[in-house]
This record gives C-alpha cells, sequence and structure tokens, in this order.
C-alpha cells in the first residue's frame, strides 16, 4: 500500500496559515489527480486544494480548522485507484440453496462534525431565506445538510403558508332570547413567554472576516487617522454622462459610471500631491509614480479591495472594463492574490448603499482613501440665485503622520474642481 501525505501548499508570501473552508471530497471517496478536493480561506482569497495523486482520500483534519501553511491535511492510498475488487465468491457460495438469515437493526447513525452541519451551497440558501440550520433534516453523509434538503424544506414553508384557510360556518339564525344582563368580559390571560423565539446561533467568524477585522482594528489603532470632508456639484458630469453615454456604450461597449471618473480625477491630483500616494515604512516615506487605486467592492463575505493599476495612464473606457473585470471575480470569489494586493491610495463607494456622510477608514499601509457617498437634489446658491443641483458629499480620510490636513484639503478640493468641470479632466488641464 502506497499512502501520499497531502499538505497546505504555499499561497502567498504573506500568509501563514488558512482555513480548511468545506471538505469537496469526504473520507472514504476516490478521488482523481488534479481533483478539487476542498475550499481553502485564506486572509486574502477562496482557493480550490487538488489532490497530488488519485486514491481513496481519509482527512485527517475537521472541515472549519485553522491549520498552518505546511500541515498535513489529508492522506491519499494510492493503492485503492479504481476502486477495491469485489471479494471472490467462495465455493461454499456455490450452493444455490437460500439461507435464511436473522436481519439485525441497523445501528444508529453516529453524529460527526457533518452532522446537521450545512454544505456551502446549503449554508448560502439557509443565509439568503434566513433560515436556523437546527430545522431542517439533512439527508446527506452523517446528517449533513444538503442544498436538496433546504429547496425541500422551504418547499414545506411555501406549501403551509399558501394552504387555502377554510371558511367557518355559516351560523344558523335562532330566534332571538330575551335579553339578559351582560356576564362581565374575560381577562386576557397574559402571553406565554415560552410561545416567543429566544435562540441564540453561535457561528464561527470567516477567515476573510476575521481579517478584516483585525486590519480596520490595526488601521484605527496604528494610524494618525483624520477625515476631511467636501462637496461636489455633479450637475455637469451627469449632463456629459447622459449626452455621451450612448455613443460611449457603442464604441466600447461599456457604460460610462461614476467610479472611472471619479478615479482617473484622484490619480491625476495622486500624481501632483505624491505625499497623498506615498506609504509610511519604519522612518522611511515610499513614494510612487504611478496610482494603483483599490476600488472597494462588497461581497457575501465581506469587503474586498482589488486593485487597478496605473490608473493614470488607461482610458475611461479602460478603467470601466477593469473595475467590472475585478469585481465580477470578487463576488465570485475567484479574484487572485496579486489582484488583491497592492495599491497606493483607495476609493469606497457607500453611496450605492444609501450613505449620505460617512468617515472611511484606512486601508494600510496606504495613507489615504477616499469616499464618495449618494447624489441628492440639493438647493445651492449660485450668482445670487437658488438653483436645484446633483450635490455629493464626499471624504478623505488620511494618515496625519505622512499628510498635512493642508495638503489633504488641497487635495478634495482639487478632485472636486476637476469633477465639477469635467471638460478640464477630459482635456488633461
Amino acid at each position: 500500500m502506497s499512502v501520499i501525505d497531502l499538505k497546505v501548499p504555499v499561497i502567498g508570501e504573506s500568509i501563514t496559515e488558512v482555513t480548511i473552508a468545506s471538505f469537496l471530497k469526504q473520507t472514504g471517496d476516490i478521488v482523481e489527480k488534479d481533483e478539487a478536493i476542498c475550499e481553502i480561506e485564506s486572509d486574502k482569497a477562496t482557493l480550490e486544494m487538488p489532490a497530488e495523486e488519485g486514491g481513496r482520500l481519509e482527512w485527517v483534519i475537521e472541515e472549519g480548522d485553522d491549520v498552518e501553511i505546511g500541515a498535513i491535511v489529508a492522506k491519499i492510498d494510492t493503492s485503492a485507484v479504481g476502486g477495491s475488487a469485489a471479494p471472490a465468491k467462495s465455493e461454499a457460495a456455490a450452493d444455490t440453496t437460500p439461507v435464511v438469515q436473522e436481519v439485525q437493526p441497523a445501528a444508529p447513525q453516529e453524529a460527526t462534525y457533518a452532522t446537521g452541519h450545512p454544505s456551502p451551497a446549503a449554508a448560502k440558501l439557509i443565509a439568503e431565506n434566513n433560515l436556523n440550520a437546527s430545522n431542517i433534516k439533512g439527508t446527506g453523509k452523517d446528517g449533513r445538510i444538503l442544498k436538496e434538503d433546504v429547496e425541500k424544506y422551504l418547499a414545506t414553508q411555501k406549501a403551509v403558508a399558501t394552504a387555502p384557510v377554510q371558511p367557518a360556518p355559516k351560523p344558523v339564525e335562532k330566534t332571538p332570547a330575551p335579553k339578559k344582563e351582560a356576564a362581565p368580559a374575560p381577562k386576557v390571560a397574559p402571553a406565554n413567554a415560552a410561545s416567543f423565539s429566544r435562540s441564540v446561533e453561535r457561528k464561527k467568524m470567516s477567515r476573510m472576516r476575521r481579517t478584516i477585522a483585525r486590519r480596520l482594528l490595526d488601521a484605527k489603532h496604528g494610524t494618525a487617522m483624520l477625515t476631511t470632508f467636501n462637496e461636489v456639484d455633479l450637475t455637469e458630469v451627469m449632463a456629459m454622462r447622459k449626452k455621451y453615454q450612448e455613443r460611449f456604450v457603442e464604441k466600447f461597449g461599456i457604460k460610462l459610471g461614476f467610479m472611472s471618473l471619479f478615479a482617473k480625477a484622484c490619480a491625476k491630483v495622486l500624481m501632483e500631491m505624491p505625499q497623498v500616494n506615498s506609504i509610511l515604512d519604519d522612518k522611511e516615506l515610499i513614494y510612487h509614480d504611478y496610482a494603483d487605486i483599490s476600488i472597494a467592492v462588497s461581497t457575501d463575505d465581506g469587503l474586498v479591495v482589488p486593485v487597478v493599476e496605473n490608473v493614470e495612464s488607461l482610458s475611461f473606457a479602460e478603467v470601466e472594463y477593469k473595475i467590472k473585470e475585478l469585481a465580477s471575480k470578487a463576488r465570485k470569489g475567484t479574484l487572485s492574490l496579486d489582484e488583491m494586493t497592492g495599491g497606493t491610495f483607495t476609493i469606497t463607494n457607500g453611496g450605492i448603499f444609501g450613505s449620505m456622510l460617512s468617515t472611511p477608514i484606512l486601508n494600510p499601509p496606504q495613507s489615504a482613501i477616499l469616499g464618495m457617498h449618494n447624489i441628492l437634489d440639493r438647493p445651492v446658491a449660485m450668482n445670487g440665485e437658488v438653483k436645484i443641483r446633483k450635490m455629493m458629499y464626499i471624504a478623505l480620510s488620511y494618515d496625519h503622520r505622512v499628510i498635512d490636513g493642508s495638503g489633504a484639503v488641497t487635495f478634495l478640493r482639487k478632485v472636486k474642481e476637476l469633477l465639477e468641470d469635467p471638460m478640464t479632466l477630459l482635456l488633461d488641464l
């Protein structure tokens, strides 16, 4: 028998530990070479781990465990490739006389880690429908809850909810009896507290969520963070988009959005103000002659910030293509580590969720982050007249150790001026 050890591969220079997010194959399964056997969740992305050889799989860790890079997580018996042969019939088995045997009752299934635990697909469906996993009976191996179990449970609940209510029988009219003095109304019994839900669910945080929490805490305590605000009139930008959108889509096959305009405006000002584009490394400042802008993308697993490189050199259409590609990968969980690392500046858009104003938190080791918000019609005084304009509040959070207050205010004002007169941005003036 030949048994090989499967170890957690090196997936990034700075990553020392990962979480075994879910098993794609179970102990005892026959796997083929390079077949995905589990999902590994690192600080930055979720990856699939393949089998190095074909054979019978045996896990030596539990699903959900945190393990170090290089740790043994499973063993593969390569001699079991192709499945084990069925035992040969003995000469005694050649006798065709039926033998009555006493049927023993099946032993109760022992509870394991999988019992009552949903598969990744089932967990997603449970979260989307706000269900309690303890109410769903799992039919998978060792009682694991499968996607089909959740769908069956939802169908049952829907059938109960839509069942027709039988009308109450119409009372038979009777001759009214002589009026009597009304009896006192019965007292209403207090509600039974046991009828209210008081359940509590304890759930382990995903590695990505834990990493986000740690990084945010580090940013809060490890930097001298300050936020400055301004407002920008986007009336001209919206008029330009409305006028040229159809021609833009016809030529480039993609819409002109706000993110490319903001990214290009920030990149232009970053080239003029290198201190905002710098990073503090111990006692040294690292300046960049390029603008690699991280774009915050919200996913089911948390907020990720893939990087659009060299924004200062890209066209508006190229920026839009890149943002769309990275956002799609982020939501599918297929971002590579290279697409998640680097970045000299970050833009986050809380306006898509309806945020009017916020103080975005830094994305270390970067020194600044721009926060966009929703666009509202507001009355604005212009040349002695009150006009309704498309206004947005913008915020710049910055590390005061690197950027002075005057520099932060100047950066925000320059971005505002470019967006309020978009032709200066288009003509690079």
